[in-house]
């Protein structure tokens, strides 16, 4: 075994040896999970597993966010970990011993368990600072669930020459997946998650009786003929090798079965994975709804509301962590993703500004096939959590090697 093997190994030690605090911290934010921009409960258990650790803490002005920098023993660049903190809308039905108890919202997406990783790593590279030429910059941040958090704190001043600790040099993320097997590490350069815009059309006709629809301009034949107009516009205006998504997930119009409403209202999500093709679609939809519309005698007000840009993963930095976790787990379990996935992260705002990448750790509970096992987002989602101390190596891995003394 190399020296840096050794030291990698020993460190996975060390990971497994806090997997009771982590563990512990996990469970506490589980049971009490925060939903957007101002975490203040979470806020506070982030501060009290750092609170015997020699960083600097800085909180956020407007959400609750917390940096903490860690100086090492040398001078050198700045590495930016980042954990996020919020949970979801949704009420909990894991059967988990620790579930939330907080009525409609549930930590269904592991940032519980990020929360968790960081504050270890944060922990194992206190211990090791005389090995560390720069600093580590720790990002537990808010609002990831669709509220810009990172964008938030980087408003706040977290990059730059004026931030806590100057402009990072890279920067690293990891996301738990419950159905990837558990420890094993994925992840690729370039584009890794889909930029993710939202689409509302209301679509005005004229309301009348059901029984005469030739005196009434029925806006739901309009709202209806969009949806296939737009899946064929995709196929035919999308290059077959630039993946995009676009999903109407909701229709709604009318009160009773014997009126015809005045309008029509329908929403859904875009994704896409290159910016050219995300304007052209934006330009298409306002376009393939005004006219369909206009065919059907009616009006459509469309609103694109733009959201989380492409996670693109440099690819440098994604060799580093596929490197680290050949080493770590072996290269069986370390795996370069073929393809993107159709998911946003805002992450990705980091990523413009920082070269860095985003990979995901498996979490797939012991017993169940990752194919069948319940997935992020679901209330019924539960997390292996031995797979934490793989996370704990994995952060606190790749910010030795990159401050490592030359």
């Amino acid at each position: 075994m190399s020296p840096l093997d050794a030291r990698l190994a020993a460190l996975h030690r060390r990971a497994r040896a806090v997997q009771p605090r982590t563990v512990a911290l996990r469970r506490a934010v589980h049971r009490r999970p925060e939903i957007g921009l101002r975490l203040p409960k979470t806020q506070e258990a982030v501060l009290g597993a750092l609170a015997d650790l020699p960083v600097r803490v800085h909180l956020g002005r407007e959400v609750s966010s917390v940096v903490a920098v860690l100086e090492g023993a040398l001078p050198g660049p700045t590495v930016l970990l980042r954990g996020d903190m919020d949970a979801l809308p949704l009420h909990e039905d894991s059967g988990v011993k620790f579930s939330s108890t907080i009525d409609g919202a549930m930590h269904a997406c592991g940032h519980d368990v990020h929360v968790a990783m960081l504050a270890s790593a944060a922990r194992l590279l206190a211990g090791s600072r005389d090995e560390l030429a720069g600093r580590v910059l720790f990002m537990f941040q808010p609002g990831e669930e669709g509220f810009h958090g990172a964008r938030h704190m980087i408003d706040e001043g977290l990059l730059g020459p004026g931030g806590p600790a100057g402009m990072p040099e890279s920067a690293f993320a990891l996301h738990v997946s419950a159905t990837v097997p558990s420890g094993d590490v994925h992840t690729r350069p370039g584009p890794i998650m889909a930029a993710a815009d939202t689409l509302h059309v209301t679509v005005t006709g004229r309301g009348g009786h059901a029984s005469a629809p030739h005196d009434a301009i029925d806006p739901v034949p309009a709202a209806a003929a969009m949806v296939g107009a737009l899946q064929t516009m995709l196929t035919r205006r999308v290059d077959t090798h630039q993946p995009a998504v676009l999903t109407i997930a909701r229709i709604a119009a009318g009160t009773t079965n014997n009126v015809i409403p005045e309008t029509a209202e329908m929403e859904g999500t875009l994704r896409t994975m290159a910016e050219p093709v995300r304007r052209m679609l934006h330009e298409e939809i306002h376009r393939v709804c005004r006219y369909t519309a206009l065919a059907h005698g009616c009006e459509a007000e469309i609103r694109i509301g733009s959201g989380y840009p492409v996670t693109s993963n440099d690819r440098q930095a994604a060799e580093q962590v596929a490197d680290l976790g050949r080493r770590l787990v072996g290269p069986r379990r370390t795996v370069e993703m073929p393809d993107p996935i159709m998911g946003a992260e805002d992450f990705s705002y980091v990523l413009r500004e920082v070269p860095g990448a985003l990979a995901f750790l498996g979490a797939c509970p012991p017993g169940v096939d990752p194919c069948e096992a319940a997935s992020n987002h679901s209330n019924r989602v539960v997390f292996d959590e031995a797979a934490m101390s793989t996370g704990v190596a994995l952060y606190a891995g790749l910010a030795m090697e990159a401050l490592a003394p030359a």
